[in-house]
């Protein structure tokens, strides 16, 4: 039989019992609409978490300072502090395979203005940590090199802080106080919002590291040395420069523990999107079941369909129909209501999950394979659940079946 006959065979048979019919596909709609808001929420969820951890840096590199122990106890990671500016130096001035480099010093205080205060971390920072973090400003400028060499009370303010003590008003030019120490602010932050931790990313104010040392937190030790790779596929080699280098600044090319520790935030990123992608992957197996039940719903309706339509089989094979076109007629009016359903369900999942994210807040984002493997997978259902009624039609004696009442 044509391709075309079929399909208005198999519509018309379909269409015959509306309401049959739509009972028979809603689970395959269920189904595959339930696959499609997994699916959508688990990729909007890990499209998210990497955009949060990109936000952290670009190609980022963090030095902190190793562990010591008491009494034959660890004391944990960053209590041993033995990084300072000369290592830091000593990176940015030996590496080959790092575009920036900066020192870090973290301390907290009040920034104090004419109208409010606000206790935030501070950032003694060089010029390349904008660049390895991948910040920019929105008004004004980040001090420079000669701010760094020559200690200017020079600050750059957070999108949080700018909100709170400066809601009306472009704070670049003002003078605030941080703690007792009177800064001029050069420079305001373009917003970054939370990590995934909750952290509040635009809660910080930079200054030169050189003033931090020397006005605000007197230490001589730094918190952390940043450090960007030249690219992607340097990461691994570049973290193997930093320790050469670092080792060799601390005197341990001779043998010892590292008193430092360097690491990226791969490891983060692939934990946090693995852990997501095998959520959303349990849910859409889940959300699948409805799938099977839609399937044995359209073998059930196809069986029932049979018997009714056992007269009409025998006629067909009568006028010399063949077994193969019976059966093929069968499933391909399987399968059209599958795809069908597949179709409406589709459509449903979109409209879900697009709702479910503007009212839960929640970012979503629908892979183009998600929708074909959700398709596909509705069709191959009709095919495998429609297979044994469309043979059992197949196997009527046709003189049987003329008989049937």
């Amino acid at each position: 039989m044509k391709t075309k006959s079929l399909l208005t065979m198999a519509t018309g048979s379909i269409l015959k019992n509306k309401m049959r019919t739509m009972l028979t596909m809603l689970g395959i709609v269920i189904g595959v609409g339930a696959v499609i808001v997994m699916v959508a929420v688990g990729n909007g969820a890990q499209k998210q978490i990497e955009a949060q951890i990109k936000n952290l840096g670009t190609n980022l590199i963090v030095v902190t300072p190793g562990s010591t122990a008491a009494g034959g106890a660890s004391q944990g990671a960053q209590t041993f502090n033995r990084l300072t500016v000369a290592d830091a130096d000593k990176i940015k001035s030996d590496a080959t395979l790092l575009s920036a480099v900066s020192p870090v010093i973290v301390t907290r205080t009040q920034v104090i203005t004419g109208k409010g205060n606000w206790r935030t971390e501070i950032n003694g920072v060089a010029t390349d940590y904008l660049t390895i973090r991948d910040w920019n400003v929105t008004s004004g400028d980040l001090f420079t090199d000669d701010d760094v060499r020559t200690k200017r009370k020079v600050a750059v303010l957070g999108a949080t802080i700018v909100k709170n003590l400066f809601p009306d008003s472009d704070p670049v030019g003002s003078q605030i106080q941080l703690g007792h120490v009177p800064f001029m602010v050069v420079g305001v932050l373009a917003p970054k919002g939370q990590t995934s931790s909750g952290v509040d990313q635009d809660d910080i104010v930079l200054v030169p590291y050189t003033t931090a040392q020397a006005r605000l937190s007197g230490f001589s030790f730094l918190g952390q040395i940043l450090a960007s790779a030249s690219s992607p596929k340097d990461m691994i080699a570049a973290q193997e420069e930093i320790r050469g280098i670092m080792r060799d600044s601390h005197g341990l090319l001779g043998g010892g523990a590292d008193d430092f520790t360097v690491r990226d935030q791969t490891a983060i990123a692939q934990a946090a999107t693995s852990t997501t992608s095998v959520m959303t992957g349990l849910l859409a197996a889940i959300a699948s079941i409805s799938l099977i039940v839609g399937g044995i719903g359209i073998m059930n309706i196809m069986l029932v369909s049979v018997t009714e339509r056992t007269r009409e089989i025998g006629i067909r094979m009568a006028v010399g129909a063949r077994g193969s076109d019976v059966l093929t007629q069968f499933l391909v009016e399987s399968v059209v209501m599958s795809l069908l359903g597949g179709v409406v369900g589709l459509a449903l999942g979109f409209g879900g999950a697009a709702i479910l994210g503007h009212v839960m807040g929640w970012s979503t984002a629908t892979p183009l394979i998600a929708v074909f493997v959700a398709v596909g997978f509705s069709a191959a259902v009709g095919v495998f659940f429609g297979y044994y009624p469309a043979r059992k039609a197949a196997a009527l004696d046709p003189i049987q079946a003329l008989r049937y009442e």
